[in-house]
């Protein structure tokens, strides 16, 4: 299967009628060969820290409605991908980026987007758990506020975000209680809420069940499973395992050393549905990562 993100024609090839009643008529996630009609492309991407090429020529389309798993070794250029998707890069002194990211068809590097805009349509969960050093509920109200939505009634908000998260029946006692009295796992689910406030198209997620305990992990896991049906989600991770249980569609890189200077360049081996990346990958790298021969 190509990297390449599937043209217009290639889509409706694959995505016939007969696919689109079989998800009507059972009600089972059934996930297509290629993204149906995708909310963000990756195209010939490449980032650059200053002089260092951090990752070459990426291509890449994620769907609403799936779970896409970044994988590969440390070094590779997971978490330079998930960050350039949406604008998280342009915090970084000498970043640059070639290439096209595409949201809904619009270049989210165009000279008038506002990337601001981009970060609330396109979220973001990091790595450890970050809440805000204010109540419960601030920290889901926080978002909506500084960005000027348009609210009817913040305390609706607060609660649809804390449902949303799994979440509203362990706090909606202690709302305004400090947002660091919560457990690891706790925090985690409220910092998902504070995107999910201010309603994104997108989540990113940058390893987030690393830091949790296993318990912890199993309800981000089942988390992200139920927010699929609104979103879509785009993980990296390296549990391989996670990997396998939760995401749709598997993109894994890997690193090219210079020999002149040692640098690591990420790379983009394959991308595919989870299932065949994990039962019959294409390339030998992948597989060799996935069996634990490197990496």
């Amino acid at each position: 299967m190509t990297t390449k993100p599937a043209t217009a024609n290639t889509r409706d090839s694959v995505y016939g009628a007969a696919n689109l009643a079989e998800v009507a008529d059972t009600g089972e996630h059934v996930v297509p060969d290629l993204p149906q009609e995708p909310v963000i492309e990756a195209t010939d991407l490449n980032v650059y820290y200053g002089d260092f090429h951090a990752v070459h020529d990426v291509n890449l389309a994620f769907g609403r409605g799936e779970i896409t798993a970044l994988i590969g070794p440390s070094g590779c250029g997971k978490s330079t991908v998930l960050r350039c998707l949406n604008r998280m890069n342009d915090l970084v002194i000498g970043a640059r980026v070639t290439g096209a990211v595409t949201y809904h068809g619009q270049n989210v590097y165009g000279p008038k987007v506002d990337p601001i805009e981009v970060r609330r349509r396109i979220g973001m969960v990091f790595q450890k758990p970050n809440p805000f050093p204010k109540s419960i509920y601030d920290n889901i109200a926080y978002g909506p506020r500084v960005t000027g939505m348009k609210v009817d009634n913040m305390d609706d908000l607060v609660e649809e975000a804390l449902h949303s998260a799994a979440l509203w029946d362990e706090v909606k006692d202690k709302l305004k209680q400090s947002a660091y009295g919560l457990s690891g796992g706790q925090q985690q689910r409220l910092c998902i809420a504070r995107t999910v406030a201010t309603r994104p198209d997108v989540i990113l997620m940058d390893e987030p069940c690393s830091s949790l305990d296993p318990i912890a992990t199993s309800r981000i896991e089942d988390l992200m499973l139920e927010m699929r049906k609104d979103y879509a989600l785009i993980v990296v991770t390296h549990n391989m395992q996670q990997a396998a249980r939760v995401s749709d569609r598997t993109a894994f890189f890997t690193a090219r050393p210079d020999e002149t200077t040692g640098n690591r360049t990420g790379l983009l081996v394959e991308y595919n549905l989870t299932n065949r990346i994990f039962s019959n990958p294409d390339d030998s790298r992948t597989e060799a990562y996935i069996s634990g021969r490197f990496g």
